[in-house]
């Protein structure tokens, strides 16, 4: 790796990269970025058009960062080395690994999920964190989930702290995009029964029946679901909490409730 490396940070290139942190600038431009070894490589497994690749050798952790950047260019990728300082211009973490990609979004319109005969879905409305969303991606991923259903999106899915903290999950777990009205529409074309979780709820979460076409809904961190998709839910359910606080993290809702799907799915084999 002999390659002659960017320095500046004020370089074009560098500048362009570093931009793509902005919903706006992925929107316009396609692009997202993939940071860091584990979530490049997963890109690569699944097929992802990864376009361009910078790397740091200076800031390897060892000989898998030397392999992967081989490895993307026999994907031709095309493939820069930056100068320190200039990849911590375009990192968006505090001890980066040295790897970046530049990969083309996808359409996630619904139209484009394809459903099992009993499909178990995950639907989570206008979730802010990007953290909590890219834990959404895992949990629906770990769980099984035919697809993550993303309504009325506060933050995007390409979103680089949605790709890292979803662990490479983005590139393995179908996902759609769209409005709460749409979502409702499309559950109900398709013969999914909606689940929606509330504190309210008269039933808890282990008493409904979740062995056939299900969508588990879940709302935002700070309000909860719309009133427009808890009225439209075929029923509501609850988790029921002893403590003082009133409500979870949403990841951990979404665990719980899909976990409690799985068991009975797996019961009625």
């Amino acid at each position: 790796m002999s390659e002659e490396a960017i320095q500046s940070r004020q370089n074009p290139r560098v500048q362009a990269l570093a931009r793509l942190r902005d919903r706006a600038e992925r929107d316009a431009r396609g692009l997202f970025l993939i940071e860091g070894h584990r979530e490049l490589g997963r890109a690569l497994d699944r097929g992802v058009t990864v376009e361009e690749v910078y790397f740091c050798p200076e800031m390897f952790r060892g000989p898998e960062g030397a392999e992967l950047v081989a490895r993307c260019r026999a994907s031709r990728a095309a493939v820069c080395r930056l100068g320190v300082s200039a990849f911590e211009k375009v990192s968006g973490r505090e001890g980066p690994d040295g790897l970046l990609g530049v990969a083309k979004t996808w359409d996630c319109s619904l139209a484009k999920l394809g459903l099992s005969a009993s499909p178990l879905l995950l639907i989570a409305e206008s979730v802010e964190k990007p953290g909590n969303l890219g834990a959404l991606l895992r949990t629906a991923d770990s769980a099984g989930c035919d697809a993550l259903i993303v309504c009325d999106p506060v933050t995007d899915v390409f979103n680089p702290n949605v790709v890292r903290s979803s662990q490479g999950a983005l590139f393995s777990m179908p996902v759609g995009v769209c409005t709460s009205q749409e979502a409702a529409a499309w559950m109900k074309a398709k013969g999914v029964r909606s689940l929606a979780t509330s504190p309210a709820a008269k039933q808890t979460f282990w008493d409904v029946d979740c062995s056939g076409p299900v969508a588990l809904l879940l709302g935002s961190e700070k309000d909860g679901l719309s009133e427009f998709l808890l009225s439209a839910a075929d029923e509501k359910i609850s988790i029921p909490q002893a403590g003082l606080s009133d409500s979870l993290n949403v990841s951990m809702a979404a665990g719980i409730v899909l976990f409690e799907a799985v068991r009975q799915r797996r019961a009625k084999r």
